[in-house]
């Protein structure tokens, strides 16, 4: 590794060594340093004789406080002599010691740094795995995992996500050219077959900006928090969004039952709307001809829960989690002419964006019950 300025970077491992064995040479030194002191006070504490004594050593006559000062002199210098080897010894082995079990300790780490320089979009499976450590790096280790999890969810998901909206898009730019293709080769197409193709071409606009419209809110409202917030009765809100679908509800002879008690959160009205919208859209759109579809609001101390059961076909309970995903609608083809299967991803990712649950399950007899719990206003 290299820094920018050229100069070559000392790895972990040196760094490490060097800083053990500088704190080892320390309290090396400190203990010589004690020992040298000790020493001179040891010998300078033995009982003296008076001054001016003379005495022989060695059939040489010295004055006694000259005796004294050789003494504690030769004692220190053979101190300094043991302890500086005894130094350099020390000193090498913490070297040596250090850059050894350093080098083990930081395996699993080099571990970990190989792998995640393996690593790419295309290569997401790979793990660290277990390693030999039980301490911060093998912590460290199952953090990473767990991350790449969830960044390998993220990225399967994104993946779907962009292959269904390109098919979805796909389609009614397929259709719109087939038939302007169709009517321009059609050398003698008079004025029905003109409207005609206008009108498939205005359908397939239609459910394309839908579509698009649908794509940027989700955009909007998935994993981002919320821009404006209020408090908001989501009766009232409810009641907004069932006069939108009012009338198709009537064409098809639904019986409707409204139960609206006043229901207050604080959050973004005109994205909570929605929310109803898509809930009583996908109520009349996947409903029976004469069934039925009932709309709860309901106060609570924690919560205030929005309810949309309606009847439709039996649904399999296992498979009504994946309605929440983009693009998926409940027994209808991912080409259905109606809805882009976004409708119940939205209304999670906003109940999430207002830091709310949104949990759906099966209808005895046929049919979807769908509640959003939001906090509720204090």
């Amino acid at each position: 590794m290299i820094r920018r300025t050229g100069i070559p970077a000392r790895s972990l491992r040196a760094r490490i060594t060097v800083l053990a064995t500088a704190l080892v040479a320390a309290v090396s030194a400190l203990l010589l340093w004690l020992a040298w002191t000790l020493v001179g006070d040891a010998v300078g504490g033995v009982p003296q004789l008076p001054p001016g004594t003379v005495v022989e050593v060695d059939g040489v006559h010295v004055k006694a406080e000259d005796l004294a000062e050789h003494l504690r002199d030769e004692a220190r210098e053979r101190v300094v002599v043991a302890g500086g080897i005894a130094f350099c010894f020390v000193v090498a082995a913490a070297g040596i010691l250090a850059w050894t079990f350093t080098s083990r300790v930081l395996q699993p780490l080099r571990d970990i740094t190989g792998t995640a320089q393996r690593l790419s979009g295309e290569s997401m499976g790979e793990r660290i795995g277990e390693v030999s450590t039980r301490d911060e790096l093998a912590e460290l280790a199952r953090t990473i995992d767990a991350m790449l999890d969830r960044l390998q969810s993220a990225f399967d998901t994104q993946r779907q996500f962009v292959a269904n909206a390109s098919h979805e898009l796909r389609t009614p730019l397929a259709v719109i050219r087939t038939e302007l293709d169709v009517t321009l080769s059609d050398e003698h197409a008079d004025e029905a077959e003109l409207r005609r193709m206008a009108g498939v071409v205005r359908d397939a606009t239609e459910r394309a900006e839908r579509l698009v419209t649908s794509l940027l809110l989700l955009a909007r409202t998935d994993g981002a928090g919320i821009a404006l917030t209020e408090r908001v009765n989501v009766a009232e809100v409810a009641g907004r969004a069932w006069h939108v679908v009012e009338p198709d509800a009537r064409r098809r002879e639904l019986n409707v039952d409204l139960r609206l008690a006043p229901a207050l959160t604080i959050g973004d009205a005109a994205l909570l709307e929605r929310v109803a919208g898509n809930l009583l859209e996908n109520a009349v759109r996947h409903n029976v001809d004469a069934g039925w579809i009932e709309v709860t609001t309901m106060a609570g101390d924690r919560w205030t829960t929005l309810t949309v059961r309606s009847s439709g076909q039996l649904l399999d309970p296992e498979t009504v989690a994946g309605l929440f995903e983009p693009f998926r609608r409940a027994g209808v083809a991912r080409t259905a002419r109606h809805g882009a299967g976004l409708g119940l991803s939205i209304v999670r990712a906003a109940a999430e964006a207002h830091e709310g649950v949104v949990s759906a399950e099966p209808v005895v007899g046929g049919g979807l019950s769908v509640t959003v719990r939001l906090p509720a206003a204090t």
